[in-house]
């Protein structure tokens, strides 16, 4: 199997700052222009989706980035240069296929090592949205970015099950999955009402809205 980033592994590692607010953490392997995220290689930029008088911070490795704030957003973007055999599953499967085997080989297993009892609640290819994107819904027992502050609200001790929307997509050579957890669903506990359905266009939403600020650098096109 060709070698790619452990996805959670990297996520652990970007996040790893948050748990303690108190040191500013390792400094960034990207950079911060203005009101963009660049990142490591200038490979893409991001309109920054926190905001620091909201608790907003930004926390990265080689390949993922990490944006977080105190109140409802937890969104992370990983970035994974394709090599020939990745190329060449591509070539072979079509893009909607390998969308379904990257995540099915190369993220879900890592969110189930991490988190036991992740499974995808449904998934859908977009093909309008970043020339084709698989959107996938998973749930997560005990996943969510925002336990401790359903804690502080009264929620009950029992884990709440987290659930994310996931873009994965290909863009110049470069597989990209975006990732952001539905923070209501948490934090709001026993008076929320949204249905499954309302769930998934909310999400489907954000992560369009995600991709809509993305910049691409021309010195990677082909």
């Amino acid at each position: 199997m060709v070698m790619i980033p452990r996805l959670l592994a990297a996520l652990a590692v970007a996040t790893a700052a948050f748990a303690q607010p108190a040191d500013p953490g390792p400094a960034l392997r990207g950079q911060i222009d203005g009101k963009f995220y660049v990142a490591p290689g200038g490979v893409y930029r991001i309109t920054i989706p926190v905001l620091p008088e909201l608790g907003g911070q930004i926390s990265d490795t080689d390949n993922v980035v990490t944006f977080r704030d105190d109140f409802n957003v937890q969104i992370s973007i990983a970035c994974f240069t394709q090599d020939a055999t990745q190329r060449w599953e591509l070539s072979t499967r079509g893009l909607k296929d390998y969308l379904v085997y990257f995540f099915g080989n190369y993220v879900l297993p890592d969110f189930q090592q991490a988190l036991p009892g992740t499974r995808v609640e449904s998934a859908k290819f977009a093909p309008g949205l970043a020339d084709g994107a698989l959107i996938v819904y998973t749930l997560l027992p005990g996943g969510s970015m925002f336990g401790q502050k359903a804690a502080v609200l009264g929620a009950p001790e029992k884990p709440p099950v987290a659930k994310r929307g996931n873009l994965v997509f290909v863009h110049r050579e470069h597989i990209y999955v975006i990732s952001t957890e539905l923070a209501e669903r948490v934090i709001e506990r026993s008076n929320y009402r949204k249905t499954t359905a309302e769930e998934d266009e909310i999400l489907r939403q954000r992560l369009a809205d995600l991709v809509a600020t993305i910049g691409y650098s021309t010195e990677t096109a082909k």
